[in-house]
């Protein structure tokens, strides 16, 4: 009898043995697990740099989800999360009252925007008046600017651009830009555009900022990280992701609890983005 009671212990204990190593190997996975399935994100083309690097790291530590990402202003990004063309949209810009209706809103980075010339403008300083003016095409020659004797050739961003509404609101131009204004779609192309013309002057996201073109203080203080972080430089904005709570799947919620944790947070740093945590 007592055998047998010995012999019945013993398989109790190695089940229960055999249960907690089972648990322990769970706990310690490198990464947590995701649903499979494919992520459809959509909208501003300056926090793109970020969302794809996220998205790139993120997919490789859970390969049975697809993770796409198109820039297409941040306008369509609000409406596509709207309207479930995105499983979640991304807008550099605040968003409007009306564009509020069922969207739930995650700050998940700040960004300034960048005023850029050609490096071989010799203007290193505009007030927002100043900018406001030029935008609105009341000045039109460097030289009323403190430059050289020069047209000034205005490159602004499509409609539907948060980079655009942003800045017209922020310098205080909105609705009046000069009907002759070159524009360009997406951040690289003004970049470009600028780069390859002297008399040229746009903006961009500070992370697409490289030295093919130079930057211009406003109101005295440089477009960099740390000003932004602090709030002296005027020229600042949210980069926010939007997705209605009640379309969004599994996947999407747990790419974006990646985007908002440290992990996420380093890679926005990485890419230029000045992070949350």
């Amino acid at each position: 009898m007592k055998k047998r009671i010995t012999t019945i212990l013993m398989i109790v204990l190695m089940t229960v043995m055999a249960m907690s190593l089972a648990g322990c190997g769970s706990s310690g996975a490198a990464t947590s697990s995701a649903d499979a399935g494919e992520i459809n994100g959509g909208g501003s083309t300056s926090v793109q740099k970020i969302i794809d690097a996220v998205g790139s790291e993120y997919t490789a530590l859970n390969p049975d989800v697809e993770f796409t990402y198109s820039g297409t202003g941040s306008s369509d990004g609000i409406k596509g999360a709207t309207v479930g063309t995105y499983s979640f949209g991304c807008s550099s810009r605040d968003l409007k009252a009306e564009e509020k209706v069922n969207l739930t809103e995650l700050v998940f980075a700040y960004d300034g925007i960048a005023m850029i010339v050609n490096p071989a403008n010799t203007v290193t300083d505009l007030t927002k008046n100043q900018l406001a003016k030029i935008y609105t095409g009341e000045y039109t020659n460097w030289s009323e600017v403190g430059g050289v004797d020069a047209p000034i050739v205005v490159v602004s961003r499509e409609d539907g651009s948060g980079t655009r509404t942003a800045t017209e609101e922020l310098v205080g131009f909105t609705e009046k830009l000069k009907g002759s204004a070159t524009i360009k779609e997406g951040n690289g192309n003004v970049q470009t555009t600028v780069a390859g013309n002297p008399n040229a002057i746009g903006y961009v996201s500070l992370t697409f900022v490289n030295k093919s073109v130079k930057t211009i203080r406003v109101d005295g203080v440089a477009a960099t990280v740390e000003n932004v972080r602090s709030k002296t430089y005027a020229l600042s904005r949210p980069f926010i992701v939007v997705y209605d709570k009640n379309k969004i799947d599994n996947a999407t919620l747990s790419f974006l609890d990646f985007l908002m944790g440290p992990d996420g947070q380093d890679i926005v740093t990485e890419e230029g983005g000045i992070t949350v945590l």
